[in-house]
């Protein structure tokens, strides 16, 4: 990662910190964060909270969001229900997988992490 250019500004995209990976069942989409570096866990655990998803997404309006934290893989996993316009089957939008969302969620942006930001 290009630090020098991270460090000029005061956030960062989630895609910077950590990769997704996206699951579906029916209207329910599963979205995993996994943080690349295990010192950026707590950070990102503190930023990228059940509220800060709903909100990203409330354009798709969300019945509900659940965060999950997995710290022993340094993973968090969202539940999302109600995003998938009724699922696999009930959809018309052209993602009715959801495999899009987790790109959404990783433009997420976020305070620089302590160790970027020369805190730690």
């Amino acid at each position: 990662m290009n630090t020098a250019h991270t460090s000029a500004t005061a956030d960062i995209a989630l895609y910077q910190l950590a990769h997704g990976r996206t699951g579906d069942k029916g209207d329910r989409s599963n979205i995993s964060v996994i943080a690349y570096d295990p010192r950026d866990f707590d950070h990102l655990a503190a930023h990228v909270t059940e509220d800060a998803v709903a909100a990203l997404f409330s354009h798709r309006r969300p019945a509900a969001v659940r965060r999950y934290l997995v710290p022993s893989l340094q993973a968090m996993n969202f539940v999302i229900d109600g995003v998938l316009d009724g699922g696999v089957n009930d959809a018309l939008n052209l993602d009715t997988h959801g495999k899009a969302l987790s790109f959404l969620l990783l433009q997420l942006r976020l305070p620089l992490p302590p160790r970027l930001a020369g805190a730690g």
